[in-house]
């Protein structure tokens, strides 16, 4: 199959004369398959197919893997299959569709949330205090470049080594989905008249946000790389841990505090459009995690050897990690108690949502005896499945983004209380 640009090159003048005479064309026989062809020329070659063999994914391109014929579902795997990875059925990870099925279900749009009342609030000259008014600053901040560069990691570096079709699914959701971030974080900004520069430089600026950034950063620059490929223990070793800084540290660990923050403020009915906005960003964040932790817990089981002692020490390095730059973030901004939390609340939170990470990859915790002191976020943070995400508060989210949050005669969200 040509590209693009072999096409272009292709002389189409075929019958335009030649010092008067027509130009032959020659006569090429063509092998009734392109199996056939490559049979074919394996046999000039002295080679031989192997159809059963197991190959690390790289070793041939995409195109050549349409030669095998018909994809059975046990030559389907997470990284480096053999199969045609442009071929969805048959589906072997059903848990991917799934997935892919429910995300379908939860489209919004950051237009649709009414946003008027936190404009008056917001210019209000006593509508917020000024540090209420930094964390909701440093959130937008943070997250406004976050999920672009979780968009930008799946992009140019998860998503080619992903060799699953449904998995591929669910990733162009998801990337789907994290654009749709962007924009509600930047239609935030505008509709509290926000400087623009001030809040998307601060992943630059502001040392404990360009931290966590810097953090994320280093973990996809080697997958950047336009030579690496997967199909070695070492190569895949660092798809793992990419897997990991992504899904378990910037989007399972990263978000929770300024997303606590925000939604705290939604609790004593201030900034309401900003909470709905972070509400289903949170929904769909969640659901990231699971399937990211699912991908990373699969990739192990069809290699074992993957998950020796040095990597699970690293991936529980990487967490820990991930847990002090969010505890030195959440300490930035909260130096004195605000909203009922404080910094040491927080830091205790921190590590509990960490001991969740790290028994999803099957790892000890690493901070023995935390409990979760924000006892009034376990309906929206603490779900062990995203089946159930949502069903017993909010009802009725489905597309269009509509919601009945079946508030109380003073005004707060029952998800909440």
């Amino acid at each position: 199959m040509r590209n693009w640009a072999e096409l272009e090159q292709i002389d189409t003048t075929d019958s335009e004369p030649i010092n008067g005479k027509t130009k032959e064309q020659p006569t090429i026989k063509k092998p009734d398959t392109p199996l056939e062809s490559k049979r074919s020329l394996e046999a000039a070659n002295g080679e031989t197919t192997q159809r059963n063999e197991v190959s690390p994914r790289n070793s041939e391109t995409e195109e050549e893997r349409t030669f095998l014929g018909r994809v059975h579902v046990d030559q389907k795997r997470m990284i480096n299959a053999r199969a045609d990875v442009n071929q969805l059925v048959p589906i072997k990870y059903k848990w991917a569709w799934e997935k892919y099925l429910n995300s379908t279900k939860n489209h919004w749009m950051p237009t649709e949330i009414d946003m008027s009342g936190d404009t008056a609030l917001w210019r209000s000259a006593d509508g917020l205090s000024d540090h209420e008014r930094m964390i909701v600053k440093r959130s937008l901040g943070f997250f406004s470049t976050a999920d672009s560069l979780v968009a930008n990691n799946l992009v140019l570096s998860i998503y080619r080594h992903i060799s699953n079709p449904e998995c591929r699914q669910y990733l162009i959701r998801q990337i789907a989905e994290e654009a749709l971030h962007t924009h509600a974080y930047l239609h935030c900004v505008e509709s509290l008249g926000m400087e623009e520069s001030e809040i998307f430089n601060m992943y630059r600026e502001i040392p404990s946000v360009s931290a966590k950034s810097d953090w994320a950063i280093d973990y996809t620059k080697e997958l950047n790389d336009p030579n690496f490929e997967t199909g070695t223990p070492e190569t895949d070793r660092a798809l793992l841990r990419n897997l990991i800084a992504f899904y378990c540290v910037m989007e399972g660990i990263f978000f929770y505090c300024g997303f606590a923050q925000v939604l705290a403020l939604m609790k004593y009915n201030k900034l309401k459009g900003v909470g709905k906005q972070f509400l289903y960003i949170l929904r769909d964040e969640s659901a990231h995690v699971n399937f990211g932790v699912d991908t990373i817990n699969e990739i192990v089981r069809e290699n074992p050897h993957l998950w020796d002692e040095e990597t699970r020490r690293l991936a529980t390095e990487m967490i820990k990690e991930g847990t002090e730059l969010e505890i030195a973030y959440a300490k930035d901004t909260m130096p004195r108690g605000i909203l009922n939390m404080n910094a040491r609340d927080m830091e205790l939170y921190l590590q509990y949502i960490a001991n969740r990470r790290l028994r999803q990859i099957g790892l000890p915790e690493a901070y023995p005896a935390r409990k979760n002191p924000f006892t009034w976020l376990s309906s929206l943070l603490d779900m062990a499945k995203e089946s159930n995400f949502f069903e017993s508060r909010v009802l009725d989210y489905q597309t269009g983004g509509t919601v009945d949050w079946n508030d109380d005669e003073k005004g707060t969200p029952a998800i909440l209380n």
